[in-house]
C-alpha cells in the first residue's frame, strides 16, 4: 500500500467518524448553551443541572440516530474489508 492510499484511507476514517459523532455533539452543545443561558439567568449553579439534561439530550439522539450511525459505520467497515486485498499488495 503506498503513502497516498493510506493517507486517503486515513482521512475517509476520520471524516465517517466526524459525522457519526457530529450528531450528538451537536445535541450535547445546544443543549449545553441553553442550560448555561438559563443559569446565567436564573443565577442557580448547579453541576448537575447542566449534567443530567445533557446526559437526556444525547441519549435521545443516540436512540433516534443509532441505526443511522451504525448503518454509516458498516458501510465503511465493509468496503474496507472488501479493499483489503487490494490495500495489502
Amino acid at each position: 500500500m503506498s503513502l497516498d492510499g493510506l493517507v486517503a484511507l486515513g482521512r475517509e476514517a476520520m471524516a465517517v467518524a466526524a459525522v457519526v459523532a457530529l450528531p450528538v455533539l451537536a445535541a450535547s452543545l445546544v443543549v449545553g448553551l441553553v442550560v448555561g443561558l438559563l443559569q446565567v439567568l436564573t443565577q442557580v449553579q448547579e453541576a448537575t443541572l447542566s449534567f443530567v439534561p445533557k446526559m437526556v439530550a444525547v441519549g435521545v439522539v443516540a436512540v433516534l440516530l443509532g441505526p443511522w450511525m451504525a448503518q454509516r459505520l458498516l458501510a465503511f467497515t465493509a468496503g474496507l474489508l472488501r479493499a483489503l486485498p487490494e490495500l495489502v499488495r
